[in-house]
């Protein structure tokens, strides 16, 4: 949406000058006499009050015909996690075992409310949520490792077996005693230049790659669970730390497919669609009756449509290259001006 209240012009240009954090993401600024927008930090000289529009997202920008500014790409770091944040996340990272306090946080100059703010605006959750999920994944992936559950309830910093089976129940599903052969689901966010993703991924592979604000994610996540039967949590694993890697050396240019493992839940119909849009070469589009054609059925093109649509895992299996039968841009569930700038990103770099 482009802003017009000018009590809020007023706010934002002030923010603007002073290059304020807080306001990165809040608004996006179109410079007209460049053509490019930025955020609230943005290095660059700053221009005249005339001359600037605000926006509330970079969508909005980009569909006023504004361009990502390079020197503090907009799309990329208005999402990224604040410094402080990064900060605690390392903390968790470091010491997985121990429940990070507040006070801990403080000594380390990163404002406890901050952090809140930060993680109940983008994870859905709290920082202490989070954590705790952490900390239960390390102490499953020890229990099906073998350890006991005594020693891992002690190891992983409680003080009682009663309170870490209560919340190890919570967050997994089953008790530590009956969890060896219990699936989870763990999720992490990564940023990207059009944006930040959800990356899902169990033990045989990752299962889930979204935009975080697509529409109909909260049901991907419901259906999901119920097909794999299993809770999600955060955390990482050897797939989703190979999915990053390989996510930003696509949008650096240097991949043009995936190796990383999937695993992907659903109709044998849907995997057989899903199989045949991992064939789609990079810089390449099909058509759904392409698509059709491709599978041996070429009346079943709403259904291969259709299969599209319920595509969890976006970029890896490329549902954004499959256009209209006209050569236009169909519906695409990261939107269609994300749609646009993939496949412009593989036409320039398909040579490369």
């Amino acid at each position: 949406m482009r802003i017009t209240e000018a009590k809020t012009i007023d706010t934002y240009y002030e923010a603007l000058l002073q290059r304020k954090q807080n306001f990165v993401g809040i608004f996006f600024v179109g410079v007209k006499t460049t053509a490019v927008f930025c955020i609230a930090t943005c290095r660059a000289r700053k221009p005249k009050k005339e001359n600037v529009e605000f926006f509330t997202t970079f969508k909005a920008a980009l569909n006023y015909g504004y361009r990502p500014c390079k020197v503090c790409k907009p799309t990329e770091n208005a999402n990224e996690a604040p410094e402080q944040v990064q900060t605690a996340i390392q903390l968790i990272k470091k010491n997985p075992k121990s429940k990070i306090t507040d006070e801990q946080l403080r000594q380390k100059n990163i404002s406890p409310e901050m952090v809140r703010r930060w993680f109940n605006k983008n994870y859905g959750m709290t920082f202490q949520t989070y954590q705790r999920m952490y900390r239960i994944n390390v102490a499953f992936q020890e229990l099906k490792n073998g350890k006991n559950a005594t020693k891992t309830a002690f190891d992983s910093g409680y003080e009682s077996l009663s309170g870490f089976g209560y919340t190890f129940k919570k967050v997994i599903g089953n008790s530590p005693t009956n969890s060896t052969t219990k699936n989870i689901i763990l999720i992490s966010r990564l940023t990207t230049p059009l944006g930040p993703m959800f990356v899902c991924a169990t033990e045989n592979g990752v299962c889930l790659l979204e935009f975080v604000d697509r529409k109909m994610l909260e049901t991907e996540f419901k259906e999901l669970q119920k097909h794999l039967n299993a809770n999600i949590i955060g955390g990482e694993n050897k797939h989703i730390k190979q999915a990053k890697k390989e996510i930003t050396e696509y949008f650096d240019g240097t991949r043009k497919s995936f190796d990383v493992k999937l695993e992907t839940p659903g109709t044998d119909f849907q995997n057989l669609v899903w199989d045949h849009l991992r064939k789609i070469a990079f810089g390449k589009t099909s058509t759904y009756q392409q698509q059709a054609e491709a599978i041996n059925n070429p009346k079943a093109v709403r259904a291969v449509a259709s299969a599209n649509g319920f595509n969890r895992i976006s970029i890896i299996i490329p549902c954004h290259r499959v256009i209209g039968k006209n050569g236009k841009l169909t519906g695409y569930g990261g939107g269609l001006e994300r749609k646009k700038w993939l496949l412009e990103h593989e036409q320039k770099n398909a040579c490369t």
